[in-house]
């Protein structure tokens, strides 16, 4: 690191469970970002600024009117543009050093799973269950930790799947049978409470890239706004689960 980077991410560096070597391993790592809705807009806010050297963003979508109250990356101005050009100049605002790699189409089959192994790991800030089980399954595959969030109206919920044989994936907590899609569109989410997941994606995100505390493998994290209430669920890995059952 030179001088400036010292300055810059000095706060972190004197943190005991980061420090020097843990803000060498963000530089070096690639966070492949999937959605900048509003879990990804605070997850790619805090990744740039913390120091995470290369961020994927990936998003087809482009910015509306409806998406500026919770989707704090994008600008009213920005309307009508895409979402990952939007996100790359405010990420690019906050810390220039952060490269930014923008993909503005669906990632599918072979370039999902091209993108998730050239990653060090996922967030998956997604708002549909075809997307999740995707993005599980190429994580599993490539063996790429997975951070996983959602949220709907005053509630969320946020876990990470490491991607080894052992580990719980995704589908041992949700099956495809039964999994029906909620959007904010038709069941409203309240701004804040994207931005409360999506800044413990981060967190879990930094802390597993630095091996920094303990993560949410094995645990599912719970908030309801409403009450102001956290709640933690232990889970277990499906022996009967399809997609990581054969795991070696």
């Amino acid at each position: 690191m030179n001088d400036d980077q010292l300055l810059r991410y000095s706060r972190q560096i004197m943190l005991p469970s980061i420090g020097y070597e843990g803000q060498e391993k963000l530089l070096a790592s690639r966070v492949l970002i999937i959605g900048l809705g509003g879990l990804g807009s605070p997850v790619a806010m805090y990744l740039a600024a913390a120091g995470i050297g290369h961020l994927t963003l990936v998003d087809f979508d482009k910015v509306d009117l409806t998406n500026l109250q919770r989707q704090i990356i994008h600008s009213s101005e920005r309307i009508g543009t895409s979402k990952v050009a939007s996100a790359e100049s405010t990420l690019k605002a906050i810390n220039p050093e952060c490269r930014v790699s923008c993909i503005d189409h669906r990632l599918e089959g072979e370039d999902l799973e091209r993108q998730v192994e050239l990653a060090d790991l996922v967030i998956d800030g997604s708002d549909n269950f075809t997307t999740r089980f995707a993005v599980n399954e190429a994580c599993v595959k490539t063996r790429t930790p997975l951070v996983s969030g959602a949220a709907i109206r005053m509630e969320g919920q946020v876990s990470l799947f490491s991607g080894q044989p052992g580990d719980p994936c995704y589908h041992c907590l949700y099956g495809r049978e039964g999994s029906t899609d909620e959007t904010c569109s038709a069941n409203g989410v309240l701004a804040p409470i994207v931005g409360v997941i999506g800044s413990i994606q981060a967190t879990e995100a930094i802390k597993w890239l630095t091996g920094a505390g303990t993560t949410l493998i094995g645990r599912l994290l719970i908030f309801d706004a409403l009450q102001m209430q956290w709640r933690t669920l232990k889970l277990k890995t499906d022996p009967n689960c399809p997609v990581c059952s054969n795991r070696d």
